[in-house]
């Protein structure tokens, strides 16, 4: 419905009022006329003064709506299309060209509020309790300190059992003694480290030194010893002679039975000091295989934890031929210009396998053991037996003299600029004495 209808039905209903008035007016005082009772004059005069402040309200209203519209049409909206019905006003419709004299303002991120806790008014406000933490949380917690704690002197432990043996001092004499054997020097002392970084094993340490005559067995042998001797005492380490302690070999089955009573005394004993005992094997090539059969006993088989903690090292010349073979054949293949340690690690490389299967022909023991071969010595090596051997007898370390008495040597042919020795250092002694 438009303004015009409305105002219109609007002065209509109020006309038609103000005439109803009227004729009530005129039908009362014709009534009155006629002698009946009629309403008091100053109530229908109210009624018509009411009758008359509405219709006043209502014209000044339209005419202030009549002069609100001439002046939208005289500010230059009056081109719109006029409306012929009311419409709810929406922004919808609205984008900022519209309005390009307000500069686009940015809209504000709203913040996430947080939560509150509500509390009713009738009551005192309470705080939220607190969740109790479960008492597994502070178990655990102990668990890891408890882990921590062992963890940390474990490793305090082990540096503690490698210094103990002195490992680095034994690795400097070895290297000092020991001629032409730098990388089998850095593998045993390897194994050892290994083994004696802690006192908890499930087997003991078994080591097999292979190698010609002369190469420096028994010497590494002596060295070894005397430095344990040092550390855990004498009556932890044994050095054990076949030759010597078993000579004939109807006595091999009570050697064996003696030899098996001291291991286990030694390891016992060691067990109370909780040290590590030494066995040193020496000529293993003449074992009898009685003596052989109660080693791989005690090597091989479970047996209780001080027999575990126990290092035993073999020395022999078995496989000697294979070793001084592939030394001949291979030492043209075999660069200069590489160190002792990695000449070491090709040949324990490709020997290790051809060694193995010539040891277990001749005895199960060394299926428990470590092989560890030596190679032949070059006459550089042996002129340096030769000058400690002449130091350590007094006499002048004259260079002419020692390079005559390492020329008295056999040696193989040469092969790729080296010369290796037949017998090692092993007539150095003799031919100094001669001196």
């Amino acid at each position: 419905m438009s303004d015009e209808s409305s105002s219109t039905s609007s002065s209509q209903v109020v006309e038609d009022f103000e005439g109803e008035l009227d004729e009530e007016v005129d039908s009362d005082g014709g009534k009155n006329q006629t002698g009946r009772s009629s309403p008091t004059p100053l109530s229908s005069f109210a009624s018509l003064r009411a009758v008359i402040r509405i219709k006043q309200k209502y014209q000044a209203m339209k005419l202030r709506r009549q002069e609100m519209a001439h002046s939208l049409a005289a500010s230059g909206l009056a081109g719109a299309p006029g409306r012929t019905s009311p419409k709810i006003f929406t922004f919808d419709g609205l984008t900022p060209a519209t309005f390009p004299a307000f500069p686009s303002v940015p809209q504000k991120k709203k913040r996430r509020r947080k939560r509150r806790v509500l509390f009713p008014n009738d009551g005192p406000r309470k705080t939220v309790p607190k969740q109790e933490r479960s008492r597994a949380t502070y178990c655990l917690y102990l668990l890891f300190a408890i882990v921590f704690v062992q963890v940390y002197n474990a490793i305090e432990n082990l540096d503690d059992h490698v210094l103990r043996y002195d490992l680095e001092g034994l690795e400097k004499t070895l290297r000092r003694e020991v001629f032409g054997q730098q990388g089998a020097v850095e593998g045993l002392v390897y194994h050892l480290k290994d083994y004696l970084s802690t006192y908890v094993h499930n087997k003991p340490l078994v080591v097999s030194v292979h190698g010609p005559s002369g190469v420096g067995k028994s010497h590494l042998g002596r060295l070894l010893a005397g430095h344990f001797r040092s550390v855990v005492g004498d009556a932890l380490v044994l050095q054990y002679y076949v030759l010597h302690h078993c000579p004939r070999e109807a006595e091999a089955m009570q050697c064996a039975r003696n030899l098996s009573s001291l291991i286990s005394e030694m390891v016992e004993k060691a067990e109370e000091e909780e040290k590590i005992p030494l066995f040193i094997f020496d000529e293993a090539e003449h074992m009898h295989v009685e003596i052989l059969d109660v080693l791989l006993q005690l090597v091989a088989s479970k047996q209780s934890n001080e027999y575990l903690n126990a290092i035993y090292l073999f020395l022999s010349n078995l496989g000697h031929s294979h070793i001084t073979k592939h030394m001949l054949q291979n030492s043209s293949s075999i660069s200069m210009a590489m160190t002792a340690s990695g000449r070491h690690s090709n040949l324990v490389k490709e020997l290790t396998p051809i060694l193995r299967n010539t040891l277990k022909k001749h005895h199960p023991l060394w299926t428990q053991a470590d092989i560890l071969p030596l190679g032949l010595l070059e006459k550089s090596h042996v002129m340096e037996c030769f000058l400690e051997e002449i130091t350590r007898e007094g006499f002048y370390p004259d260079h002419s003299n020692i390079e005559r008495l390492a020329g008295e040597i056999e040696y193989y042919p040469v092969v790729a600029g080296r010369e290796y020795s037949q017998s090692g250092c092993k007539q150095v002694v003799a031919k100094v004495n001669l001196l």
